[in-house]
């Protein structure tokens, strides 16, 4: 007897991130996929994100998935931003359907970016569309400069792939050029944009990345 369980499961989830970003479209907010191991600074880097987004007049909101606790949730909705906080109560990926359930919760037609802060995993969240219109994967200097090689599935569907935490490359011998080197393997058409959250060295660079990407007209 064929068994097609998890074949249903990602079928059904496929369907409803379409659905989702349909909705996304209709509203004219584009969205944005962030997915990393834990501790690679996601938060942080939402954190020197959104005020720069939003001084422009680009409103924001955030849509944040952990485990348990709403330590990064409360520190983004600081910032003074629409904030959804989803426990997946041990879920390693957020999917499809939270997604729609949190979107109900946001002012769509007033949004121009949404961001997702996936749970800190670098293996499940790469199997599961949530209707975002870019995945943006982070890896971060002090994870060790393997990580491209030993999870590339996190790797190659990103449209764009971020090292973080630059500044630390000298202090723990980083091998970025092994890091390249990987990525020839993987993926060759997303950028890789190298920057530090603490010192704020290629933010520029990231921030650029999203204005270019977000071209699709808003919905009136």
């Amino acid at each position: 007897m064929k068994i097609n369980v998890v074949k249903n499961v990602l079928d059904a989830n496929d369907a409803l991130a379409g659905e989702n970003r349909r909705r996304l479209d209709e509203a004219g907010a584009w969205c944005v996929n962030l997915t990393s191991a834990p501790g690679s600074g996601k938060t942080t880097l939402l954190e020197r994100t959104l005020p720069v987004l939003v001084r422009e007049g680009l409103s924001c909101a955030v849509i944040v998935g952990d485990l348990q606790t709403t330590r990064d949730a409360d520190r983004l909705g600081a910032l003074d931003v629409p904030v959804t906080q989803i426990n997946t109560e041990g879920g390693c990926h957020l999917s499809a359907p939270q997604i729609a359930e949190a979107l109900q919760g946001l002012p769509l037609s007033t949004l121009r970016y949404v961001f997702i802060e996936n749970v800190g995993n670098m293996v499940c969240p790469a199997g599961f569309d949530l209707g975002e219109h870019a995945r943006v994967a982070m890896l971060s200097v002090p994870e060790g400069d393997d990580k491209i090689a030993k999870y590339n599935t996190l790797f190659q569907p990103a449209d764009a792939i971020l090292l973080n935490k630059i500044d630390l490359v000298e202090m723990l011998g980083y091998d970025t050029a092994r890091v390249y080197d990987d990525l020839k393997r993987v993926n060759t058409a997303a950028p890789v944009i190298e920057l530090s959250c603490r010192t704020g060295e290629g933010l520029d660079a990231w921030l650029d990345w999203l204005r270019r990407r977000k071209t699709r007209p808003y919905a009136k």
